[in-house]
């Protein structure tokens, strides 16, 4: 009787991995690159993520106020939208024609007026050989040139009127239909995590709704009371500082810088007296605002230590301009409120520190 043929046995060849060691190296180094493709993939498709989200950050401006609308009219939720769209659009339209009309001419001259004062600080300073080199005209340039380059993203008038509309568009679709999104994102996860996803997404619209609604009555606080006080102590240009005041009121401590060396420099183009006083005001505001306005309104809303806020907003402006520096305090609020759910999550027993009460 013939033997049957041996049937050939296949072995593991080089690229067969079974070791249990190998195998969980191999995972490890899969999520370091695809963390490294995340990082590139955010470097390299920064100016359109950042719109996105600029457009999801505005959606949850809108929504905040047809929530705030809805407590005085219950009429449906798309109505409420358009109040508050058409209400935003009339008030900017009306906002860019009267600075457009009444401060045409004072922009110039404030210009004009901040340079000259820039010019006679630093002359100050090379006389008394606090710049070792260079002329006050050559370091002047280079301060204007390096204020330029942080915001090059948008450096453009076109460029930023495009981003502005994109956010706007953006921003009204995600608000129109919020729960078609939600769903469109927490159908990609996996069912053990859509849960979560929707606790998220609530906790950080609350939060966001707070911080904005914080950030618009301290704009109009600001530059009211800016307006005023400048106005009665006699410095040039009060309307228009107190507008300028209130609009960089926005970015937290880097606007409060900018609108405080503008106010000082005009204030002191019109006198020691004149200046001193725009310094008082200066301080009563942020102080006033700082300790009073904003700390009232946001009770309940995600605590951020400045030092952190202004560390992001220099990262996000060096690496994203103008947009990145505009979007870091919202960004860095929904990063620890998302932090704080996912460590309640993983550790329900735990309270977390400086948590928010529902």
């Amino acid at each position: 009787m013939a033997k049957a043929p041996r049937r050939h046995v296949e072995q593991p060849g080089p690229a067969e991995i079974r070791d249990p060691l190998v195998l969980t190296e191999l995972k490890r180094a899969s999520v370091w690159a695809a963390v490294a493709l995340a990082v590139l993939g955010v470097i390299f498709l920064a100016q359109p993520l950042l719109l996105i989200i600029g457009g999801l950050i505005f959606a949850v401006l809108l929504d905040g106020g047809s929530r705030l609308i809805g407590r005085v009219l219950p009429i449906p939720r798309g109505f409420r939208l358009l109040l508050v769209i058409l209400a935003g659009l009339a008030f900017v339209g009306w906002l860019l024609w009267y600075a457009g009309t009444t401060f045409a001419a004072q922009f110039e001259a404030l210009r004009a007026t901040v340079e000259a004062q820039a010019s006679r600080l630093l002359a100050w300073a090379y006389d008394h050989g606090l710049v070792s080199s260079g002329s006050p005209d050559a370091l002047l340039q280079q301060v204007v040139g390096s204020v330029g380059r942080l915001t090059s993203a948008v450096g453009s008038a076109l460029g930023a009127v495009t981003s502005a509309v994109l956010i706007l568009a953006l921003g009204i679709f995600f608000a129109t239909e919020p729960r078609l999104y939600d769903r469109g994102v927490a159908w990609m996860l996996p069912l053990k995590h859509r849960a979560l996803f929707y606790q998220l997404i609530e906790r950080v619209g609350f939060n966001l709704r707070r911080l904005l609604f914080g950030r618009l009555v301290g704009m109009v606080f600001e530059g009211l009371f800016t307006w005023l006080m400048l106005a009665l102590g006699g410095v040039p240009f009060a309307a228009l500082l107190g507008l300028i005041t209130g609009t960089l009121a926005f970015i937290p401590n880097i606007g409060a810088i900018v609108s405080g060396v503008l106010m000082v420099a005009v204030g002191f183009s019109a006198g020691n007296g004149t200046g001193l006083w725009a310094i008082f005001v200066y301080f009563a505001v942020q102080n006033i605002d700082g300790y009073l306005v904003l700390p009232y309104i946001a009770r309940k809303t995600v605590d951020l230590a400045p030092a952190m806020v202004l560390a992001a907003q220099l990262v996000f402006g060096a690496l994203f301009g103008f947009l990145g520096l505009l979007l870091a305090d919202p960004i860095l609020a929904s990063i620890k409120v998302c932090l704080e759910q996912w460590a309640r999550h993983r550790h329900p027993g735990d309270a977390v520190d400086g948590e928010p009460d529902a």
